[in-house]
Parts: structure tokens; sequence; C-alpha cells
């Protein structure tokens, strides 16, 4: 039954983006269905965003249907299998003119749209969350796992499979490494095998034989960090390789000295520096909240969503994996995730604010569970962006969750997430720290209510100018799960990526 619901999901989207013919590529992440395009102007995105299982649209470099955690990794594989089936019917060996150029002509528009939104930095942040992503569900299983084996230890439960318990939370960690080194070679065009083999060399134990710059080097030194340089030099000297090298040498001499020169390099060089990297943010980590923890959690629960806006949020990844490395959990995850807690809080107030507006207000009975989860697109797409200033006054109630979180940091008691990716009520499970689990649980969810009722009351008693009120608290047809139309001082779409709010 779920099944045929699933293709019965997928077989309404196609026609609507065109038709298989209309698909150059099909990923998804933990949230959305992404798709390429050979022609934007076919897909019908009123049509498309009225779907019931559709919760909004985004257009980045890939055109992106949000669907919701756990639906797009069943709807993703019946899509797919739909777009095969419809390509194997319709394949003609008649035309394949008209195809090249309609092909041609999407690769135009979809350079042009690239060109136009993409920047140099921006294509690189995409690139170290395009490395990190794929680990998100491991590092949430995981952590999971190493939450529920501490539990049982404290209690003393089960002491014959608790060992087990450790070894199944803490194995993927302990080589972390090696899967970063495989995706930064791949996403940098190297052979992912070849970055694999030389992060290897991090985590390797023989390398406390090893002195560098007057002392023996720690296995595991440099982290992430040092694997993430280690493998962007194997590209780099795999490519060079590739343009020298004879080809009748090539399968002998390239992979030998890829690892060999970028391994050098990373003994007696990277991991060291890495290592003081890494240190440096760990404890610079350490010392804002301890010392400026209040004022640091509301500057970064507060400027979350622009960040994401503006595409900055990405390089927050390597920096939450670090310290998920070194100390066992982020510390910055729990404060960021308060902007989902003022998303909810600004949805209620519209929610009271527009009583005649039922469009809307079926929007937000239908996406608050999943905010309240940490799933923030749909209220951020189809509520509070749409109407321009409730998603400032979201950010002020993520502000003042991020306010508590930190406060409760600057006085000794440090909640962090072991985790990347859930938020809400989803990051309970995931919650780690220097108190017990009672303690911080009651940090969390003090935040949470704090994000909530601060950005209701920011948004009911600001979220709304006069002029908003007239266009937007008008008679709308109930029956029609329509997004808000966009207001006029409304910002740009944030690009959201799967660490979800």
């Amino acid at each position: 039954m779920t099944e045929n619901k699933n293709r019965a999901v997928a077989a309404a989207i196609l026609p609507l983006v065109g038709g298989a013919g209309n698909i150059t590529s099909i990923a998804h992440c933990m949230t959305r269905l992404r798709l390429g395009l050979r022609d934007r102007t076919l897909v019908q995105d009123e049509q498309l965003k009225a779907l019931p299982a559709v919760m909004g649209v985004v257009e980045d470099a890939t055109y992106q249907i949000v669907l919701g955690p756990g639906t797009v990794a069943r709807v993703t594989p019946e899509f797919e299998a739909l777009v095969e089936a419809e390509r194997t019917a319709t394949t003609s060996p008649t035309s394949p003119t008209s195809a090249d150029e309609l092909a041609t002509q999407g690769a135009a528009i979809k350079a042009e749209r690239k060109a136009k939104n993409a920047t140099p930095f921006k294509l690189f942040l995409r690139k170290i969350a395009n490395i990190f992503v794929p680990l998100i569900p491991a590092l949430i299983g995981c952590g999971i796992i190493a939450g529920f084996n501490g539990l049982m230890v404290n209690l003393g439960l089960l002491p014959a499979v608790t060992p087990a318990l450790a070894a199944i939370a803490t194995g993927f960690m302990a080589l972390i490494a090696v899967f970063v080194g495989l995706n930064t070679a791949k996403e940098f065009g190297g052979t992912p095998i070849l970055g694999g083999a030389v992060a290897a060399i991090i985590v390797f134990p023989g390398v406390a034989n090893i002195n560098a710059f007057g002392q023996p080097l720690s296995p595991g030194q440099g982290g992430v960090l040092g694997a993430l340089g280690a493998a962007v030099l194997a590209v780099y000297v795999e490519k060079w390789c590739r343009r020298w090298i004879p080809q009748s040498l090539d399968v002998l001499l390239t992979p030998t000295l890829t690892v060999l020169i970028s391994g050098l390099v990373t003994v007696f060089g990277l991991m060291f520096v890495a290592g003081e990297i890494s240190t440096a943010i760990g404890d610079f980590a350490g010392w804002l909240l301890s010392t400026g923890g209040a004022a640091a959690g509301f500057v970064l629960g507060g400027l979350f969503l622009p960040l994401v806006m503006l595409g900055l949020h990405q390089a927050l990844i390597p920096i939450h994996a670090t310290l998920i490395e070194q100390q066992g959990f982020t510390v910055l995850l729990p404060i960021l995730a308060m902007a989902g807690a003022g998303q909810v809080g600004a949805a209620a107030a519209v929610y009271l604010r527009l009583p005649r507006n039922g469009s809307i207000r079926r929007t937000i009975r239908s996406a608050l569970p999943a905010g309240l989860l940490g799933v923030g697109e749909p209220l951020i797409y189809g509520v509070s962006l749409p109407l321009g200033r409730p998603f400032i006054t979201a950010c002020i109630g993520g502000a003042f969750g991020g306010g508590v979180v930190g406060l409760f940091s600057q006085l000794g008691d440090s909640v962090g997430s072991t985790a990347i990716g859930p938020s809400g009520w989803a990051l309970f499970p995931l919650l780690s720290g220097n108190e017990g689990a009672a303690t911080m649980i009651t940090v969390y969810a003090a935040g949470l209510v704090a994000g909530y009722i601060a950005g209701f009351l920011a948004t009911y008693f600001f979220g709304f100018s006069k002029q908003l009120l007239t266009d937007f608290n008008v008679d709308t047809d109930t029956d029609t799960p329509a997004a808000a139309p966009m207001a006029p001082d409304a910002p740009d779409a944030p690009e959201k990526e799967p660490a979800t709010l």
C-alpha cells in the first residue's frame, strides 16, 4: 500500500517537470528530490506546489522538490523507475536530431543560470557540503546507538552487550577520515579509492612511530580536515601524473606516485598543520561559549537562516565534523537548531493573525508537525519567507533560543549533538555534553521554548504591516493547499541543505 502511494507521488510529479525526456539527472538528499532539467520552461511550478506531497520547491544548480525526510528516499526509486520506463517506451532511432537540439537548449539554459547564481566561493562550499552530507546517515545512526549505549552503561544493564554497542557506535568515527578522503577525491574529480588510501594514513596506528616537526605523530591527528587536505592533494597529483606519464605506464606509475607523494606530504606536513587547526577550532568554540555564550548564541541562532540564504552555512559542516571527531559532539548545532524553533513560533503567530486566509492556515496546520520535528522547509517556503516580515521575526525567535542555550554553556552546562542533520524535537536522542541526560534535555528544551515564545511574540506584534494584513487577511479557497503569494518585501528563497531546521 505504501509502495503504491510512493509510486503515485512519483507519477504525479513526472509530467509536471516535463516528463522523462526533460530529466538529465536524479538524486536526493534527506528532504529533497533533486532533478537536472533540460528545459526549465517545461516545469509547471504552481501545479507542482499544489500536490499534497510537495512541501515546496527550490531552484539552484538543480531543481529541488521538497518531499520531507523518509518520503523522498521512497519516492526517488519509484521516480527513477518511471523515468526509465518512459524513456524505454518513447525511445526512437528516427528522432535523434530533435533530442540533441533539446539537450543543447537545456544545457545552455542551465549554464546561464549557473553562471548567474554561482560564485567560486559558493561553488567551493557546495563541494565541501557534497563531501560531508553523504556521511550524515551514519553519523545519526551511530550517534543514537552511542547515546543508548551510554544510558545502558550508566544503568548497569546488559554488561555483555554494551562493549559490542560501543564498537558499533565508534567504528565509523574511528575511520571517518577514510570516508572523507573517498568523497573528497570523487567531488574534486579524482579516483575515490586513491583519496581514501591517502586519508587512511591519518588513522593508521603506525604513524605513532613517525616524528614530524620534532614530535611524534598521533593516529588521527588532523582528523577530517587533514583527510580533506590529503585527498585534495592526491587529486592534483593524480591529474598531473595522467598529463605527463605515458599511457603505457599510467596504470603502474600514476597510483604509485599519487599515494607516495601525497602520503609523504600528509605525514610530514598536513597532519601537523591540520591537527593544529582542529585543536584551534575546538579551543575557540569552547572559549566562545564559556566566555560569551549568551551573546554568541544570540548571534548564531539569529543569523543562521541568513547564512543559509547566502549559502555560507555550508562552511560550518567541516567544523561540526571536527568538533564531533574531537569531543564526541558539536556544541554549535543545538544553538543553530533554534532557528527552527523561531520558525515554529512565527508560524503559530501567522496562524492567529490571518484568521480569514484559509490557504495559509491550512499550510501551517500541515507543516507545523514537521517543523516541530526539525523539518523547516514547509514553514520557510510556505509561510514565513513568502510573507517577508515573519521571516525576519522568525530569525529573532531563533536568536533568543540560541541565547538561552549559549547562556547555559557560559554557566558550565555544555550541550551538543553527536550528529549533524536533525534539529527540533528530533535532536533529543542525539544530545550529549558535559552533564547528565536530564540536564542536557532541560537546557535544550528551554532553548526551544524560548525560541517558540520569542518567534511568536515578535511575529504577532511586529511581523505584519497594515498593508500586509490588508493583502493577506482575506478569504481564500480552504480546499487548495497553495503556498502564500510572494510579498514585495520578501527576500530570495534560501538554499537549504539536508541539515534541516
